[in-house]
């Protein structure tokens, strides 16, 4: 009776995680796309309920119409805030909208971090700008990171880099690492490529991977020269 139980066990066991396999890209893809088709919609709403008190149309009252719409809204406000600021006269008010929020005491740091963020997630990849690995949270644990700047240590010299470490799933919260620059090891993959083995949990990504810093390369060979 034991065996059979066993047995039992072992093949639910199996099934369940079979399923938790199958359905854990399909789960993780409905939450990214719940939550931002989710902040659409609550951002087009208030225009939505707008247009139907003014048209009282009992179509226009289902919850379900009204999302989409609100959605579709949202999506061409966006589209004409985009087209408006790749004008000229569009990239002079905006230049001057940012100039304003730039005066703004508290305001300014918060939209300058997140505007520098974006940009430098949006860029190509470049010598100051890419995805790197580093030591993190413990030696010879490598977490992907994205290298925003490079600075110089006030009292040796020495150049260091500021890396931005997003969590997996959610890249919206980070920590910023500063370390010094040899110490960062480099990579082939771009943006979109590390922004999607952050979102999957590694699911998708590249199948080779620069892992091994060149200097612990160099002392790897020095050590079976040594031997």
């Amino acid at each position: 009776m034991k065996p059979v139980l066993a047995r039992t066990l072992r093949s639910l066991q199996r099934n369940i995680l079979a399923g938790l396999i199958t359905i854990g890209p399909l789960f993780v893809t409905w939450l990214i796309f719940s939550f931002v088709l989710g902040n659409l919609a609550r951002a087009g709403l208030p225009v939505v309920h707008l247009l139907a008190a003014i048209f009282p149309e009992e179509w226009l009252g289902e919850p379900w119409l009204q999302s989409i719409l609100a959605i579709l809204l949202t999506l061409g406000a966006l589209w004409v805030l985009g087209r408006v600021t790749s004008l000229v006269i569009g990239r002079q008010a905006f230049s001057i909208f940012e100039a304003v929020l730039e005066r703004l005491p508290f305001v300014a740091k918060v939209y300058t971090s997140v505007r520098q963020l974006l940009d430098t997630m949006m860029t190509k990849k470049e010598t100051s700008q890419r995805v790197v690995l580093i030591d993190f949270p413990i030696p010879g644990q490598k977490s992907i990171g994205f290298l925003t700047r490079t600075m110089t240590d006030a009292i040796t010299g020495e150049p260091l880099a500021a890396v931005l470490v997003p969590n997996a799933i959610n890249p919206t919260s980070a920590f910023l690492q500063i370390l010094p620059l040899h110490r960062v090891t480099d990579t082939d993959m771009n943006m979109e490529q590390a922004m999607s083995m952050l979102m999957t949990g590694g699911a998708v990504g590249p199948d080779v991977l620069r892992f091994t810093h060149s200097d612990e390369v160099v002392s790897e060979e020095h050590s079976v020269q040594a031997n």
